[in-house]
């Protein structure tokens, strides 16, 4: 799957007046089977909105997204990219069991897999399926997500901080899950996150988005460990260092104020409407 010189703008008001706020500058990436792309960066630096594009839940202003090199139609589509949300627990309907959310897209798209069979490949037992989402933990409510993320078959998985609203105890399951059944069945995934420590751990390659754009992009040591630019620099000066030595980067006042003026880009275009 690639994307092509991605665009989203929004219209914001200010007061009486209207202006565009472009929230995605021409973001280009490809997702290729068996292998993980991350992309990180603060909140409001437009990750989500990526990952909201290449599941189609929001149009893009310009550009577009190319399957094996065509434009789908959204039934072909989402059969083939589904999406992990960020809260599991409004994901998923609370009136309805984990059989019937797993049953639907099997059903949907033909599959001929069981329930039971989708549960236990995401390490869960086949009884499950008579559960409510209260039922379950937070962690065991995410692998129903991405059960159904899987049930239509799907060959890309956009997983949009799939582990931030879980107990730190649960991540790294999480992610190990994500990382087998991506190796088993050659998912291409595309991992949001504000988390480098994360995104070294679980990913190939990294992209570093500051204000819509990609600032800088390569193999997930590379960039974590060896950062060229000061935004990235920045995040990675505030990822903890495991051997308790202290920061696995260290950030100088000159790193701060760099990153603070990056290109002198500025969220607004197009001026007032």
């Amino acid at each position: 799957m690639s994307a092509v010189e991605l665009v989203k703008d929004f219209v914001v008001r200010e007061g009486m007046r209207r202006r565009v706020l472009r929230a995605v500058d021409r973001v280009s990436f490809t997702l290729s089977a068996g292998r993980t792309v991350a992309l990180v960066g603060e909140s409001g630096s437009g990750k989500s909105t990526i990952a909201r594009m290449v599941a189609r839940l929001e149009k893009p202003s310009s550009g577009g997204i190319l399957v094996d090199g065509e434009v789908l139609g959204d039934r072909e589509y989402r059969r083939r990219v589904q999406m992990v949300f960020q809260d599991p627990f409004a994901s998923l309907n609370p009136f309805h069991t984990v059989g019937h959310h797993l049953s639907r897209p099997l059903a949907l798209h033909g599959r001929g897999e069981t329930v039971g069979e989708l549960l236990e490949r995401v390490s869960l037992p086949a009884s499950f399926a008579g559960r409510r989402p209260h039922e379950l933990s937070g962690g065991q409510r995410q692998r129903v997500a991405i059960a159904r993320a899987l049930a239509p078959g799907a060959g890309v998985v956009v997983a949009d901080e799939p582990v931030s609203m879980l107990d730190v105890s649960l991540r790294m399951g999480v992610l190990r899950l994500l990382g087998r059944l991506q190796e088993e069945e050659n998912l291409a995934v595309l991992y949001i996150t504000h988390d480098l420590a994360t995104a070294r751990v679980f990913s190939d390659e990294v992209m570093v988005l500051y204000r819509g754009r990609v600032v800088e992009r390569g193999p997930a040591d590379a960039v974590i460990l060896e950062p060229r630019h000061p935004y990235t620099r920045l995040l990675a000066g505030a990822v903890p260092d495991p051997s308790g030595r202290g920061r696995v980067v260290e950030v100088g006042r000159d790193v701060v104020e760099a990153a603070g003026r990056v290109e002198g880009y500025d969220h607004y275009v197009g001026g007032f409407v």
